[in-house]
C-alpha cells in the first residue's frame, strides 16, 4: 500500500488545513490546479483595497477546508456519507473554480468569446479524469448535480454553499471591509439533511440571514464597486483593443499563450476538438496580462499604449452611477470632450466612454432555495418564515446602470 501522504497548510484565515488523502493530494499538485496561485480571487479589486491581493488558490483550499467541517458535522449527525463520497465532494470543491482565466472574467469579455470559465472547468475536469484513471468520476457527478445525494452537489454550488462562505469570509479578511465576515462556523454546526436536501436547523435563521446579507454588502461595497467596476472595464477594453490590433496582424509583444489567444479566434469548438487549446488556456495566468500591459504602454497605437499607461499608474476612469439608465445625449457629450482633449476619434472612442449595468438578487427565490427545517419537523424557505428580513429586502434584484470616462 502507498504511503499516505499528510500535508498541513497555514491558511491566514482558518488556521490549519489539512490534506490526509493521496488523491486529494496528486489533484492539488497537478500544474492545472497550482496555476491557481498566479491568478488574484479578486481581479483588480486591490487597487482599492490594497490588501486584497490573495489568489483562486487561497480560495480554493478555504472552500476545501469549510466542505470537511461541514461534512464531518454532517456526519457526526448521522448523514450517510461514504469515505468514497467524502473524498468526490471534497475534490469537487477544489475543482469549482479551475476554469478560470487571468484575472477572472476578465479574458472571457476580452479574448475569448462564447467560452464561459464554467466550460472550461467542465473540459479540465474531463481532461484530469483521463489522467487519473477515472478517480473523478463521482467527483464529476457530484459537482454537476447527476448523483443520487442532492446535499452533497448543494454544499459545491447553492445559495449556501461552502464556496460562498468561504470567498465572503476571506474577501472580507483581505480587504478590511467587516461587513463580510460571517459566522461560517455556526451556519456550518446548523447544517443537516432532510429527504436528501441540505437544510438548516431553525436555530441557525438569524446565522443565515446575516450571510445573505452580507453577501449584498460586499457586493455593493466591494465586488461591485464604482473603482473596481472601472478598473475591470478598463482591463477588458485593453484585451480587447489588443485583440483587435493582432485581427489587422499589428504587431504586439505577449507570452506565447497570450499570443495564441490574441491572434487566433478561439471558440468552443477549437477547446473540443484542440486538446493543444487547453493546454495553451493553462498557461495564461494574470503575470502574462500584466507582463503585456506593461510593454503594451510604449505601443504606437494611441489608444492601446493610454489605456495600459493609465491601468499601469492608477489613473483610472472616473465611474458614474445611476438609477436610471444614461441617455445617448450624455454619452456624445462625453466622447466629445475626449474627441477634444485627447484627438481619439470615432469608433475608438467607445473604448474610452461606454455604459453599463450592475445588478445583483442578494437572495434569488426562483432558483434553489435555503431550506429551514423546524423542530416539528416542516420546512419552509428562509424567504417565507415568519418576519423573515429576506423576504421583505433581499430577495428583490437591485440594478445601477454606470458611465465611465476619463477624467477630464
Amino acid at each position: 500500500m502507498a504511503e499516505r501522504k499528510r500535508k498541513i497548510v497555514n491558511d491566514p484565515v482558518y488556521g490549519f488545513i489539512t490534506i490526509d488523502h493521496p488523491l486529494i493530494f496528486t489533484l492539488i499538485s497537478h500544474p492545472y490546479y497550482q496555476r491557481l496561485r498566479r491568478i488574484h480571487q479578486m481581479a483588480l479589486a486591490h487597487l482599492v483595497y490594497p490588501g486584497a491581493m490573495h489568489t483562486r488558490f487561497h480560495h480554493s483550499m478555504g472552500a476545501f477546508h469549510l466542505m470537511s467541517c461541514a461534512l464531518a458535522e454532517l456526519k457526526s449527525k448521522g448523514v450517510d456519507i461514504t469515505e468514497e463520497e467524502e473524498i468526490a465532494a471534497k475534490m469537487a470543491i477544489l475543482l469549482h473554480d479551475i476554469g478560470h482565466g487571468p484575472y477572472s472574467h476578465a479574458l472571457e469579455n476580452g479574448i475569448i468569446e462564447g467560452v464561459s470559465h464554467e466550460k472550461i472547468s467542465q473540459w479540465l475536469m474531463k481532461e484530469l479524469n483521463k489522467e487519473m484513471d477515472g478517480a473523478l468520476t463521482l467527483t464529476i457527478d457530484i459537482f454537476n448535480g447527476r448523483y443520487h445525494k442532492t446535499f452533497l452537489h448543494q454544499l459545491v454550488s447553492s445559495q449556501l454553499d461552502v464556496d460562498r462562505m468561504d470567498y465572503l469570509n476571506r474577501d472580507s479578511f483581505y480587504t478590511g471591509v467587516s461587513e463580510g465576515v460571517i459566522g461560517y462556523d455556526r451556519i456550518i454546526k446548523m447544517l443537516t439533511v432532510h429527504n436528501g436536501e441540505l437544510m438548516v436547523e431553525e436555530k441557525g435563521i438569524y446565522s443565515i440571514e446575516k450571510f445573505i446579507v452580507a453577501r449584498r454588502l460586499m457586493y455593493w461595497q466591494v465586488y461591485l464597486h464604482k473603482t473596481v467596476l472601472s478598473a475591470e472595464n478598463m482591463l477588458v477594453n485593453i484585451l480587447r483593443r489588443a485583440k483587435e490590433l493582432a485581427s489587422k496582424g499589428v504587431e504586439l509583444f505577449a507570452s506565447p499563450a497570450l499570443q495564441y489567444f490574441l491572434y487566433n479566434t478561439v471558440t468552443a469548438a477549437n477547446f473540443e476538438e484542440e486538446p493543444t487549446c487547453l493546454q495553451k488556456f493553462c498557461l495564461l495566468d494574470d503575470y502574462d496580462i500584466m507582463g503585456a500591459i506593461k510593454v503594451w504602454v510604449q505601443h504606437e497605437d494611441k489608444v492601446l499604449s493610454l489605456l495600459c499607461n493609465w491601468l499601469i499608474n492608477r489613473h483610472l476612469f472616473k465611474c458614474m452611477l445611476s438609477n436610471v439608465d444614461f441617455g445617448a445625449t450624455t454619452i456624445q457629450q462625453w466622447k466629445q470632450r475626449v474627441e477634444e482633449q485627447y484627438g481619439i476619434t470615432g469608433k475608438d472612442l467607445d473604448y474610452f466612454v461606454f455604459t453599463g449595468m450592475a445588478s445583483l438578487s442578494a437572495y434569488n427565490i426562483n432558483t434553489e432555495k435555503i431550506n429551514i427545517l423546524f423542530k416539528d419537523g416542516t420546512v419552509k424557505d428562509i424567504s417565507s418564515i415568519e418576519n423573515a428580513l429576506v423576504s421583505h429586502t433581499l430577495a428583490i434584484p437591485v440594478k445601477k446602470f454606470y458611465i465611465c470616462h476619463p477624467k477630464i
